[in-house]
């Protein structure tokens, strides 16, 4: 029996520490399907296309794992995949009250679906998709906390201001 998971996420964008986690999810199961999120309540940076464009490049040499967007419920989702596993990532204790709450109100909507929590390697557990584009609005260089994709969509995106601006 395949065991598959999906690992949810507005993935505004991706980074390093998205595709640690994806990485080591794709050595404990046969597929694993990262749902990039048209979040309503969200107004990210990127377009979902965009999004899901950015994390196909940076994830395309991991053999067992898709990229698609989708709407709606996540457990919705998961459940039209025929997975009964949601990952999702623990970056600091500040990260657990959150998802805590979140998968205990899935569990209460789908006992169906299992959530595990993954922790990133300590390199990567102050980086958060929310410091990247504040650091690429104000110029800063991101290099080492995205793929080179991701740096490349954030430059042409936001190019420093000049001194006078």
């Amino acid at each position: 029996m395949k065991r598959s998971a999906v690992y949810p996420g507005t993935f505004d964008p991706i980074t390093n520490g998205h595709y640690d986690l994806v990485r080591r999810a794709a050595g404990i199961f046969d597929r694993v399907v990262v749902a990039i999120a048209a979040n309503p309540n969200k107004t990210p940076m990127f377009a979902l296309e965009t999004r899901v464009a950015m994390a196909k490049k940076v994830l395309e040499l991991l053999p067992n794992v898709e990229v698609q967007g989708y709407s709606g419920l996540t457990f919705q989702f998961a459940r039209a995949l025929g997975t009964g596993v949601v990952i999702r990532g623990l970056r600091a204790v500040s990260d657990f009250e959150f998802e805590f709450q979140l998968a205990n109100m899935s569990r209460h909507l789908a006992p169906d679906i299992e959530t595990v929590f993954l922790t990133p390697q300590d390199q990567y557990t102050f980086v958060s998709s929310t410091l990247i584009r504040e650091i690429a609005v104000l110029g800063g260089d991101v290099s080492e906390f995205v793929h080179p994709t991701v740096a490349e969509e954030l430059s042409k995106r936001y190019r420093p201001a000049s001194a006078h601006d």
